[in-house]
């Protein structure tokens, strides 16, 4: 059996900014991780500029210093792209509403939903809460109303309101027009998806 030939890609890795955001979540500067390593603060910049490449040595050293792995340095991000109206449907409760959901469903960090809600449209007419910390609506278009418990909040076009997750809510579409809206939800909601 015949191997398929490969030819090696001239293309340049590019890991300077990976190692540069490594340093800086660790909130070193360039002289603490020179000192660190024992690598120039010069040389170290060329790096995270990807004006030089490292050697293996001084890529394990850098490496260790940051609390990174290499492998993490030449990994391909994980992206995912929902194109409009294409999203997973979901189904949190409520009438006249249409919700998909706009991330990636093993995305644990945040979770963005759309909801197009008809005219008078309304959620559940108990309060429920959202297991996360965090609930962020965002009106895209028309008018919404967010029911609390000791509150209610009346959200135009281009109105955010911010709330812990797990408050009891629930909401309603008083006018009789459509709305476009978005739910942050962070973390991720667990059992939402």
């Amino acid at each position: 059996m015949k191997a398929l030939p490969l030819e090696p890609s001239s293309a340049p890795i590019a890991i300077g900014s990976r190692i540069r955001a490594a340093r800086q979540n660790q909130r070193l500067t360039i002289e603490q991780v020179a000192d660190a390593t024992g690598l120039t603060k010069g040389f170290l910049s060329r790096v995270e500029r990807d004006l030089t490449s490292p050697s293996v040595a001084s890529l394990v050293t850098m490496c260790q210093v940051l609390s990174v792995s290499i492998g993490d340095l030449f990994a391909a991000p994980e992206t995912f792209l929902c194109r409009e109206g294409e999203g997973p449907r979901i189904s949190l409760g409520g009438e006249g509403i249409v919700e998909r959901l706009l991330t990636a469903r093993s995305e644990r960090r945040v979770q963005i939903l759309s909801a197009t809600i008809e005219p008078f449209g309304r959620g559940e007419s108990e309060l429920y809460a959202v297991d996360c910390d965090v609930d962020v609506l965002h009106v895209i278009s028309g008018e919404l109303t967010l029911i609390m418990a000791q509150e209610s909040y009346d959200l135009k076009a281009g109105d955010t309101l911010s709330f812990p997750g797990r408050e009891p809510h629930s909401w309603e579409n008083l006018s009789p027009n459509p709305v476009e809206a978005l739910w942050i939800l962070v973390p991720a909601a667990s059992g939402s998806n």
